[in-house]
């Protein structure tokens, strides 16, 4: 529901939080309905507050806005020169305000529903699915509508669903979101909270009714992101400081600090889970089964059988994670086993299978080292019979880091690593690739540059199928018999996402999960 207010209430709104710098609004402006709120210049419209933000940010953006029908501008910085007269509110922090404005313009929707949040250095977009899949089979039982989802992935949120470029929303957009889940008649919703939503106050003022807090890795360690391992781990620990309920997992490294953070937090309770005894939620007994793994979980003197059929050792922590956060919320039992059985995660570790070749290739979004250490490493220990092939990239102008972190695990599990790209962005996309093959080189892999990452897949698959064949497909002995091998490719960083970011757009491709259907046949 969107608020009925006028341009002094939100000057009001910014004054009393101590964010507003100055002000240029005559009285007949400031008694002037607000009837949008954004910071696009192509959505701009009638009566629109719009607002200055972002590195890129030009003030030919503005220019279009107010021709548009904005009637002021939240800014930093003055554009008095550019647009002269035009009513303005400058403001000391652009994002704190940001997010102040979305929670008034579309009043506070969160507290309309039942809001869980999960952050994490690895597993969030899995752990989400996990919990959307419970609570959608537990509120089909209850005959009430699905839930929303917020992820990486994707969103969904009764009236847009679309592929994410970011983890998680700005501002303004994340209260949009949430303001259509309620006024859709959900009840529920599901999202990731990122690093940076958290630094940067994308999340400010939202109060989650569950917040989980994964894993912490070294990641997004950059000058644009944040600065040292310090910062990064502060700012995910901000999520324990906006819930109701917190869930620990106890497998963590720096379990203690987090759980001592979210017990000393405003939090009503704080829930452990994990496989070690002790934890209020406590996994067991793992088995690998004909379609999956299976565990036991103990809670609250009773004992679950639990069966996932998505492959990977690693998302039993993931599945724990997911069933502390139904439980708290009072989830049924029967839901949780239901949900977990069938859950599927777009674009995370999809199975395909070439039968002539018997090429194995396991599609997922890994990305950082953390999740790439268990990827790897589940898949020798689950296929240890394929030869590992990896077929990655890495993005531009953040988390540099990955260049050779990844580089080092691929290295000491793959046969072969074919680098190609992955949103490169604004940095020049053959740099990349050489810093990271030249990483791989260093830890003694066998890299091989090939830019266009549909080749890069195609190549990928047709050597398994040579090799598979025992035909040597590459070098001084290509065409020659050799010992046939069975290939597992692991195909990472893209999913089933259509658009690679090349400069400041995205441009629509084919997604690795229909390059794969395509090649592998």
């Amino acid at each position: 529901m969107i608020r009925t207010l006028r341009l002094k209430d939100y000057l009001k709104a910014l004054k009393d939080a101590e964010l507003l710098i100055s002000a240029q609004i005559s009285a007949e402006e400031g008694d002037a309905e607000v009837k949008q709120l954004t910071f696009d210049s192509q959505e701009a419209g009638e009566a629109c507050l719009f607002v200055c933000k972002g590195a890129h940010f030009k003030s030919k953006y503005l220019q279009d806005a107010r021709q548009k029908g904005a009637v002021c501008y939240v800014s930093e910085v003055s554009y008095e020169a550019e647009v002269p007269g035009m009513a303005q509110l400058l403001v000391s922090d652009i994002r704190k305000a940001m997010a102040l404005l979305g929670n008034l313009f579309y009043d506070e929707p969160w507290r309309r529903l039942h809001t869980i949040g999960v952050t994490g250095t690895k597993g969030k977009s899995t752990t989400v699915y996990y919990i959307r899949q419970i609570l959608d089979c537990w509120l089909a039982q209850e005959g009430k509508k699905e839930s929303a989802v917020l992820s990486g992935i994707d969103v969904y949120d009764g009236v847009v669903c679309e592929e994410s470029h970011l983890t998680t929303p700005e501002a303004i957009p994340l209260q949009r979101h949430f303001a259509n889940a309620a006024e859709s008649g959900m009840e529920y919703l599901e999202m990731e909270v990122s690093s940076q939503a958290l630094k940067y106050d994308r999340t400010a003022g939202v109060t989650f009714e569950v917040g989980a807090f994964l894993n912490i890795g070294e990641d997004h360690i950059s000058p644009i992101e944040h600065p040292d391992f310090d910062d990064y781990f502060d700012s995910k620990l901000r999520l324990l400081d906006q819930c109701r309920i917190a869930c620990v997992n106890g497998d963590s490294s720096h379990f203690e600090e987090i759980y001592d953070r979210a017990r000393d937090s405003a939090a009503e309770k704080v829930i452990s889970f994990g496989q070690k005894p002790g934890m209020d939620l406590y996994g067991h007994h793992l088995r690998k089964t004909e379609l999956g793994i299976a565990f036991r979980a103990d809670w609250q003197g009773r004992t679950l059988d639990i069966e996932l059929t998505m492959p990977g050792l690693f998302n039993i922590e993931n599945a724990l994670a997911a069933m502390a956060i139904c439980l708290a919320l009072g989830v049924s039992e029967e839901a949780i086993k239901e949900g977990l059985y069938g859950a599927r995660v777009p674009g995370r570790m999809e199975p395909f299978y070439g039968k002539e070749s018997g090429t194995l290739v396991l599609v997922d979004y890994a990305h950082n080292r953390m999740s790439f250490e268990k990827l790897f490493s589940s898949s020798r220990e689950e296929y240890p019979e394929h030869r590992i092939v990896a077929i990655y990239g890495c993005p531009g102008k953040k988390a540099l880091a990955r260049r050779w972190e990844l580089a080092e695990v691929a290295a000491k599990y793959a046969a072969k690593v074919y680098v190609t790209e992955e949103d490169h962005g604004e940095e020049d996309l053959t740099e990349i690739c050489v810093q990271i093959a030249s990483n791989v080189l260093k830890y003694g892999g066998t890299p091989e540059i090939i830019e266009d990452r549909e080749l890069a897949i195609k190549e990928a698959l047709a050597e398994a199928a040579s090799l598979a064949a025992g035909i040597q497909y590459s070098g001084p002995q290509a065409g020659q018999p050799c010992k046939p091998a069975k290939t597992l490719v692991l195909l990472t960083g893209k999913g089933r996402e259509t658009r690679q970011k090349r400069g400041t757009k995205y441009i629509d491709c084919a997604s690795d999960v229909e390059l794969v259907e395509q090649y592998l046949k």
